[in-house]
């Protein structure tokens, strides 16, 4: 899937991220919000106004599920099998909600790594996080 190049971005990414994980989800969630505010559907436990700690609290679990992808790049089946079968037979989140999840977590990384985030590195993202996605799609089938 990835090149070893590309495991390099992703790694790099990822320390740039680590120990700033909360405050990293809880943009990328009101983001998803703000841009598709239909997502929140699957959010109803965090209200219309959702309260800045329960963002942190739910936008820390997003981002250690990430971290766990990131360890764990040569085998995401494996490392993210729960995950999936959380989202497809409990929560029952539309699949087409991860692209955008997708996008919003993109423009996260872009607008606080700004020059730290190249090209290079912003397409391997999209890379890996489209792979993350496709993996957490795969228990709908």
């Amino acid at each position: 899937m990835l090149s070893a190049q590309e495991r390099v971005h992703i790694a790099q990414v990822w320390d740039l991220i680590a120990g700033h994980e909360a405050p990293f989800g809880a943009e990328l969630l009101l983001r998803l919000f703000t841009a598709y505010p239909s997502t929140k559907t699957y959010f109803r436990h965090l209200g219309d106004y959702p309260d800045p700690v329960q963002l942190l609290s739910h936008g820390q679990r997003l981002l250690e599920a990430v971290g766990v992808a990131v360890q764990h790049v040569d085998n995401l089946r494996a490392a993210l099998s729960p995950l999936a079968d959380l989202h497809a037979h409990v929560l029952r989140v539309d699949p087409s909600n991860f692209p955008l999840l997708v996008h919003c977590f993109q423009v996260v990384l872009a607008a606080h790594l700004q020059g730290e985030f190249t090209v290079e590195m912003q397409a391997a993202w999209d890379k890996f996080l489209t792979g993350v996605a496709v993996v957490l799609t795969e228990k709908y089938r």
